[in-house]
């Protein structure tokens, strides 16, 4: 039994219904009935985790995501990460993180996975990090592909949120498990994986509800919308990288210059 987790579904499921959102799930037999698998995800607008984690519910499973570590420090959103056994992910100390996904694979548990790093202003699927096929190897579990397409409508990236009754439909395929056998190759392994979810959410795309008006922004160049290609939206991460590394070394800048010594009165 996990009270907090089910407590949370409970009430996610209420909002859920409260804005309309209709999920339409396909696949939720390829999700393991019990044993380890890394969860590889698409990323196109900020609740993917909470759409990825209803995915698992058929097969009543709970997913354990990798998250941003600034999460579990938040005085609301800490507490119930921690109780739902969600991993925190420091950049500066991963290897901590990784050790912790691989030992809960090992385990038996499902370790959500987003592989883009961040989302996709593009909604086209970015290069994938190896960081799950590594982690599958490892622990000797398969990569379960799943896509979503609709969540950038409620809320992502550059766009204001859409959190009110809006009736959006949130399509949602799993694939059959990927196997990462000790002697592959993780990077053909994160290879096969982009390919197989790339097709997959080409399906989405091509079977959801046409897009128009002001929703055209949620929908890809390649469609026909008008969000960035993936090379401008690519572009646009880097410039959004490159300034926040330009602020935070200004900032350090700022914090030593305060804490120098100030120089007396001159003799």
């Amino acid at each position: 039994m996990e009270p907090v987790y089910s407590s949370v579904i409970t009430v996610a499921r209420g909002v859920f219904a409260a804005q309309g959102i209709r999920f339409t799930v396909t696949g939720a037999e390829h999700v393991p009935r019990r044993g380890g698998a890394v969860m590889v995800i698409n990323h196109t607008g900020y609740m993917d985790f909470t759409y990825a984690g209803y995915a698992a519910r058929p097969a009543r499973r709970f997913v354990r995501f990798m998250a941003k570590d600034s999460v579990f420090t938040h005085k609301v959103s800490g507490p119930l990460m921690r109780a739902m056994k969600h991993i925190p992910v420091d950049r500066s100390a991963g290897a901590a993180s990784y050790g912790l996904a691989v030992r809960f694979l090992r385990e038996g548990e499902i370790v959500g996975v987003f592989p883009e790093a961040t989302i996709s202003r593009s909604f086209e699927l970015k290069a994938f990090k190896n960081g799950a096929a590594r982690m599958a190897q490892e622990a000797g579990v398969p990569m379960l592909p799943v896509v979503m397409w609709g969540s950038q409508r409620v809320w992502t990236k550059g766009h204001p949120k859409r959190l009110g009754r809006t009736n959006v439909p949130i399509v949602i395929a799993i694939g059959e498990p990927v196997p990462v056998a000790p002697g592959d190759s993780v990077d053909e392994a994160t290879t096969k994986v982009h390919a197989v979810m790339e097709d997959m959410l080409h399906a989405l795309q091509d079977s959801y509800e046409p897009m128009t008006g002001d929703d055209l922004v949620f929908l890809p160049a390649r469609l026909g919308g008008t969000a960035p290609t993936l090379e401008e939206a690519n572009q646009l991460d880097d410039d959004e990288r490159r300034d926040a590394i330009r602020k935070a070394s200004a900032a350090r800048k700022a914090e030593r210059a305060a804490a120098a010594p100030k120089a007396g009165p001159q003799a």
